[in-house]
């Protein structure tokens, strides 16, 4: 199959996802971090609900198995790789107990026929969450909890020699290194050129990088950023201005609508707000097209 998700120009048209499933329906919420409103049954709902917006909007999902096999996160597909024109790039996971996700991502892109261009090895860790293109020549990373300095190190490696550079900006602590702060918890890009933006936490380089290449940057509600703990600002460009997001946060939404966005909603507060992922989270875009 045709791959390669780097060009927001286009609209997602292949996609992968996986179910909470078993994995989360025996998950102890106190190991994986998942909040107060942890209910495994509704989080199925609401990820099924999801996935039918992704597939109505007619982008093809791949559904990555979903087994008792202990690994709750592994629906976060965004996570241990990401896909380029050139092939896929499997990372290492900072979060300890998301550490043989890697190995499940690079099976099945084996079995969907998309080749593999490297894998992270050693102490690197790199989560794809930590990653966004600023344009399909030059791969923005966060630097934090999730993403260190080796990790960066070999993936500069990987992709210089495909013609692709990548950026480092530093993440702040916030709330700690048991959170999930990604660089995509603090910028949500909603097109090839406008992208929602958590101002007060992102890296001002970023800001200032972003800012010259002329991208229109949306400054999200603080309130329902905080309250929401960062999950109002995790939107999923199905195509350029098209977006979905997790609902219950209508200024946040109403601001990307006076922008010129489509934005379509899903309840996700047993699925997103108390497991510490978005829609983006839930999707790994194999090819944007």
């Amino acid at each position: 199959m045709r791959f390669g998700a780097e060009d927001r120009s286009k609209p997602l048209a292949h996609v992968i996802m996986r179910a909470p499933g078993a994995a989360m329906a025996q998950a102890d919420p106190k190991d994986w971090h998942y909040g107060a409103g942890f209910d495994p049954a509704r989080a199925e709902t609401q990820h099924a609900a999801l996935a039918k917006i992704v597939q109505d909007s007619g982008a093809e999902i791949h559904w990555l198995p979903s087994s008792d096999d202990g690994l709750s996160d592994a629906m976060f597909v965004q996570d241990p790789s990401f896909v380029t024109r050139h092939g896929a790039v499997i990372l290492r996971m900072g979060k300890k107990l998301r550490r043989p996700e890697p190995d499940l991502h690079a099976a099945f892109y084996k079995a969907l026929d998309v080749p593999v261009i490297d894998q992270l090895t050693g102490e690197a860790t790199v989560e794809s969450g930590d990653c966004f293109w600023m344009d399909p020549q030059v791969l923005a990373v966060g630097r934090g909890a999730r993403t260190n300095q080796a990790g960066i190190v070999q993936l500069t490696e990987i992709l210089r020699p495909h013609g692709i550079t990548v950026q480092a900006y530093d993440l702040p602590w916030w709330t700690g290194p048991e959170a999930c702060l990604h660089l995509m918890s603090l910028v949500s890009p909603l097109g090839p050129d406008i992208a929602l933006i958590h101002a007060p936490l992102l890296p001002y380089a970023l800001w200032a990088e972003m800012t010259a290449r002329g991208w229109t940057l949306l400054h999200a509600p603080e309130d329902e950023f905080l309250a929401s703990g960062g999950l109002s600002l995790n939107v999923l460009a199905l195509g350029p201005r098209d977006v979905v997001m997790v609902d219950g946060f209508p200024q946040t939404r109403a601001l990307m609508e006076k922008a010129g966005c489509t934005v379509q909603v899903f309840e996700g507060d047993a699925l997103c707000i108390a497991c510490e992922g978005g829609p983006t989270c839930l999707t790994r875009p194999v090819l944007r097209a």
